[in-house]
């Protein structure tokens, strides 16, 4: 009979930690992530075969519904999976939730969606990873798709798009320009790109806002190995309007391998900009200098199916990944 465990502190959680029994957890996220429950499911043994952390009091919003939030997500098997997402149905019920949405650890700033489909390509560095079966355990448990989301690969970067000297020329004459991170600022450099994310990816589906201090913290670990060419902003008269970060895939040497690959993680243009071509203006720029530092490789990470990042890639690119955030409405049967 297995038994759920409602935790209260980081203390408890390392109590019930058990190398290699799940997916590794850093306990104090229960406390940086600001979750209302996290629950752990034990075997007869004692030993820990799921887990999950629940949001509802701060949670995103979806008009026509009230969202909980199911994260921190892992269990061994299918069983431990069935007990524990509907034991995570009720409780957000019970606090008057009428959507579940899954996995997410409380927002889109963190970890969020499953690989649903892997395709041949090695997990790259940032991409968040799964065991295959996951996405049948939300399947199995009443939830639906309710956003699609997809990486791409680039291999031409030599391939030049003739529109973007046009694009280049056009935003030079009305005063913006193109420059790599500054090191020697970083801290500022680091504040804009949070002030641009928040503004231009305010309208995204499940959009809520973070602190900066957090936004920082998420940085802190990726800044040391950024090459500070593949990070560019784009200001207009000095106000920064819009950025890409780009990073090598340093998981390729964790493999043996060369790295001959770069990571494409976001693009970000201030909303009244959106449509004069600086996304995939800075989009072709990455391309160009991974190319110049020879980098033959660009993924184009985690791009939402409606997103203009999306759409600008599938000119050059060839989808590798595909992943799937789920939800299910509450109050009724899977």
């Amino acid at each position: 009979m297995k038994q759920l465990i409602a935790i209260k502190s980081p203390d408890e959680q390392e109590q019930w930690s058990r190398p290699g029994s799940l997916a590794p957890f850093d306990p104090e996220d229960l406390a940086r992530h600001a979750c209302d429950e996290h629950w752990t499911l034990v075997n007869n043994n004692g030993e820990p075969v799921g887990r999950c952390s629940l949001w509802w009091r701060h949670a995103p919003s979806l008009p026509g519904y009230r969202l909980g939030i199911i994260g921190h997500y892992a269990v061994r098997d299918g069983e431990a999976a069935r007990a524990l997402l509907q034991h995570a149905c009720e409780q957000l019920t019970a606090h008057g939730c009428t959507m579940a949405v899954g996995p997410m650890d409380g927002n889109t700033w963190r970890r969020y969606r499953l690989i649903t489909e892997r395709g041949s390509e090695p997990v790259f560095f940032l991409e968040p990873d799964n065991p295959d079966d996951w996405p049948g355990h939300f399947y199995g448990a009443g939830f639906a798709p309710l956003a699609h989301f997809s990486s791409a690969i680039n291999t031409e970067l030599a391939r030049e798009d003739p529109r973007m000297q046009e694009v280049g020329d056009r935003l030079t004459t009305r005063g913006v320009r193109i420059r790599p991170l500054n090191l020697q600022r970083l801290e500022d450099d680091v504040h804009h790109l949070y002030t641009l994310s928040r503004l231009s990816f305010q309208d995204n589906l499940l959009f809520m806002p973070i602190e900066e201090a957090e936004f920082i913290a998420q940085y802190r670990h990726i800044l040391p190995r950024v090459r500070p060419e593949m990070v560019l902003i784009a200001e207009h008269l000095e106000r920064p309007i819009g950025f890409v970060f780009a990073v090598p895939d340093l998981l390729q040497a964790g493999r043996g391998g060369e790295i001959d690959t770069v990571i494409l993680k976001t693009v970000a243009v201030m909303p009244e900009c959106a449509g004069a071509g600086l996304g995939s203006l800075l989009m072709a720029r990455v391309h160009e200098i991974a190319r110049q530092l020879g980098y033959t490789r660009v993924i184009h990470a985690l791009m939402h199916e409606t997103n203009n990042s999306l759409k600008i890639s599938r000119h050059s690119a060839k989808t590798i990944r595909r992943y799937t955030l789920f939800a299910r409405p509450l109050g009724e049967q899977p």
